[in-house]
């Protein structure tokens, strides 16, 4: 972690200032820097002469993620799966009526559903998981997007001013993402989360696309994935391993629940990703997951019974699986999770 005065402003009366205010604030050690840095990137907004609209955008976003942060912090160790789908399907539809039981089936697995608090899909789902059990973030809009009569005037019911705030929510709360069919804003959903689970930057989770009416959606959707980014070599063929398309709710259910079967979860521990799992993993196994995935690996695979020091006891019961992951081709990585989960 940075020292403090590594990151300070020019003037040093502020800086001794912050130092003061943390002091009085009684900040602990460990997190004392990251609070130093916060409040020093705010005045030096100052000394840079930060247009007020931009002052506006920062002060506005600092505290949409701070009231996010403490609105989710309670139900932080119970999984969530975020659904994404269209406000405007009718609420006898076959894919709404998919919805609602999806929402019901997941919390009755002992989940939380999360949705952008919308009619349509998301009012479906957040029926069907009920009130007690679902979180929504909705965002202002001109139109189209009044809180759903589920979710509305819940105290898990967070409102966004900005599409980027909302958006990091939707999917650091998730253990999981469920798409049903949508428009523009469906698609842009799907396509950020593919390119974070492509280029590293979200944690690897499941995501099911569920077909759920009279005519295709997903699989028109995947023609043209396979058929022009596949094949002009603009996306990878294993990139499609992360995404599963489905039939029916049964199916979407298993897939987001098998995903955490063996596999529990994931974090990078200096060079290496270490998985938590359900349990240790035999020499047999371990030779073979080193045969199969020998080119996303730069070196041996090595057990820990329990937490790595780096990890601050985190997770304590779940045995680890260290690997020397090259950090490229998380198609791959996402395709060895799967065959810790078919041991």
């Amino acid at each position: 972690m940075p020292e403090p005065r590594r990151y300070a402003l020019q003037n040093d009366d502020a800086n001794r200032l912050i130092g003061e205010l943390l002091d009085a604030a009684a900040v602990p050690a460990g997190r004392r820097p990251w609070f130093q840095q916060m409040l020093t990137t705010v005045l030096k907004l100052h000394e840079d002469g930060a247009r007020s609209g931009d002052l506006k955008i920062t002060n506005t976003a600092l505290k949409e993620l701070r009231y996010a942060y403490k609105v989710l912090a309670p139900w932080e160790g119970v999984r969530k799966v975020t659904v994404f789908g269209s406000a405007r399907t009718p609420t006898a539809a076959p894919a709404a009526e998919a919805a609602r039981t999806f929402g019901r089936r997941m919390v009755d697995e002992g989940w939380m559903v999360v949705t952008g608090a919308g009619a349509g899909i998301m009012g479906a789902s957040q029926q069907g998981a009920g009130r007690e059990r679902s979180f929504g973030l909705n965002i202002r809009l001109p139109f189209e997007q009044e809180a759903n009569a589920w979710i509305a005037d819940d105290p898990k019911l967070i409102t966004f001013k900005y599409f980027f705030t909302r958006k990091l929510f939707l999917v650091k709360a998730a253990d999981g993402f469920a798409l049903f069919p949508g428009g523009f804003g469906t698609m842009d959903e799907t396509f950020e989360l593919l390119t974070l689970l492509q280029t590293g930057k979200a944690a690897m989770v499941p995501l099911v696309l569920v077909e759920a009416g009279p005519k295709p959606y997903w699989r028109i959707w995947d023609r043209f994935v396979q058929g022009v980014l596949v094949e002009r070599r603009l996306t990878e063929d294993d990139d499609a391993a992360f995404y599963r398309i489905v039939d029916s709710v049964d199916e979407a259910v298993a897939e987001l629940t098998r995903f955490y079967r063996v596999y529990h979860s994931s974090r990078i521990v200096g060079p290496n990703l270490v998985f938590r799992l359900a349990r240790l993993l035999t020499a047999g196994e371990i030779e073979e997951l080193r045969r199969r995935f020998d080119d996303i690996l730069k070196g041996p695979v090595d057990q820990a019974p329990g937490p790595l020091p780096e990890e601050f006891d985190e997770f304590p019961d779940r045995p680890r699986l260290v690997l020397p992951f090259t950090r490229v081709a998380y198609g791959r990585l996402r395709r060895l999770i799967d065959f810790l989960n078919g041991l």
